[in-house]
């Protein structure tokens, strides 16, 4: 039965999606069969692996909102490991949809059930923000990464997610946890850069990732291509990162090969 962990923040900006793309990828590359699931209306982690968001017709959006079998919007990637639950814009409108559904929190959560034991990490790109998709991303998921930037405002915000989670243990998903805080768009050449390490190392040092992801042009310039960083330039910075960050992940719930 695969684990699913969804990667939130509510401010943008702070490498989410690069960090769900990368991360997907390389467990892929170390042959764990690996779903990517596009929670975001924006659709940057299905355009960032290669797909034309305006010509989805069945993506998450349908299997939540209309009930579709989640196993007929699934698509292969060119990695032979990882499958993407991809996205479009019509999921902007499904918040707004879903307000009459019955168990509205939970339509993720049943979406992912049908596919849970067909993978063995189901990766989550929420949106940045804290509204139903993201609630039901979070009550899907059996933990959540949060990834926070090395900049001034990193902190910023983080006790409001960490109390949306609280609220998400107590009332949805009392399994929740917190898989890791991943400190990411790292410069080690600014003073700001290490002294917010140093913040978060402090502040949240059992659940902070030794893992830290650097500011990297190839990770910046990978989704244009419609690549995950580790297959457009696999010994890039931000590629060798995201590997060690699947390591740990691996480490951390038993599993490495």
């Amino acid at each position: 039965m695969g684990k699913i962990i969804a990667i939130a923040n509510q401010k943008g900006g702070v490498g989410k999606t690069t960090s769900a793309i990368n991360l997907a990828a390389s467990l892929a590359v170390l042959e764990y069969k690996t779903l990517l699931v596009d929670a975001d209306p924006q659709a940057n982690s299905t355009s960032g692996l290669g797909l034309n968001p305006k010509e989805i017709t069945t993506g998450i959006y349908e299997c939540m909102v209309d009930g579709i079998d989640a196993h007929k919007a699934v698509v292969q990637n060119d990695l032979k490991y990882l499958h993407i639950l991809p996205s479009h814009i019509d999921l902007v409108g499904a918040e707004v949809e879903m307000v009459n559904i019955e168990r509205r929190e939970e339509r993720m959560r049943d979406t992912l059930e049908t596919l849970r034991n067909d993978y063995d990490f189901i990766i989550i790109d929420c949106s940045p923000s804290l509204g139903l998709i993201t609630i039901n991303s979070l009550t899907a998921a059996d933990s959540v990464i949060i990834p926070v930037q090395c900049e001034y405002f990193a902190l910023e915000g983080l006790g409001k997610l960490l109390n949306t989670i609280k609220i998400i243990q107590t009332r949805l998903n009392p399994k929740l946890e917190i898989e890791g805080i991943l400190l990411t768009l790292y410069d080690s050449r600014t003073s700001l850069g290490n002294q917010v390490v140093q913040e978060v190392k402090t502040h949240f040092k059992n659940i902070a990732f030794n893992t830290i992801i650097p500011r990297n042009v190839k990770l910046s310039e990978s989704p244009s291509f419609g690549l995950p960083a580790i297959v457009h330039d696999a010994e890039s910075k931000g590629a060798v990162s995201y590997l060690n960050l699947a390591h740990e992940i691996l480490n951390k719930n038993g599993l490495s090969k």
